[in-house]
């Protein structure tokens, strides 16, 4: 039997951060292809400190799972990121491909963690940022 086929634990404290990063949405891997002999999955968590956000941003081809295991979130879509979702503690969301989107702790005292699953990937496109004022009930600490 060859290591490819045995499972791969990543220990607490071993995440890998070579991923993409899309401003106040911190990623790291727990099974990817920059650590582990996965070829076809991106599974990780992230994380958004109290009351921050990430820029805009899609992830391309890549089909994304997410489980809010912590606070609440809300992600911004469509024109002008007019349109959200919102999401509390054991909440699943699924993101098409390609769709551009914000992702939001929409608390300004407690962090917002994130489970998140991507295939192939986790491809991270960043788009022009937008002002804090167009994202609806948006609001960032001390502001």
């Amino acid at each position: 039997m060859t290591d490819a086929l045995k499972p791969v634990v990543t220990r607490a404290g071993q995440e890998d951060t070579r991923t993409g990063q899309s401003g106040g949405a911190v990623r790291i891997s727990g099974v990817s292809p920059q650590h582990t002999p996965a070829t076809k999955i991106w599974y990780g968590k992230v994380s958004n400190e109290p009351g921050y956000r990430s820029l805009p941003h899609h992830h391309g081809e890549a089909e994304t799972g997410g489980y809010v295991l912590k606070g609440r979130g809300r992600i911004y879509f469509g024109a002008g990121y007019a349109e959200f979702v919102d999401m509390t503690e054991g909440d699943f969301v699924f993101v098409p491909p390609f769709m551009p989107h914000v992702e939001a702790n929409m608390s300004t005292t407690e962090e917002l963690v994130w489970l998140t699953c991507r295939t192939p990937e986790n491809i991270v496109v960043n788009l022009d940022d937008v002002h804090d004022a167009t994202l609806v009930d948006y609001v960032r600490p001390g502001a």
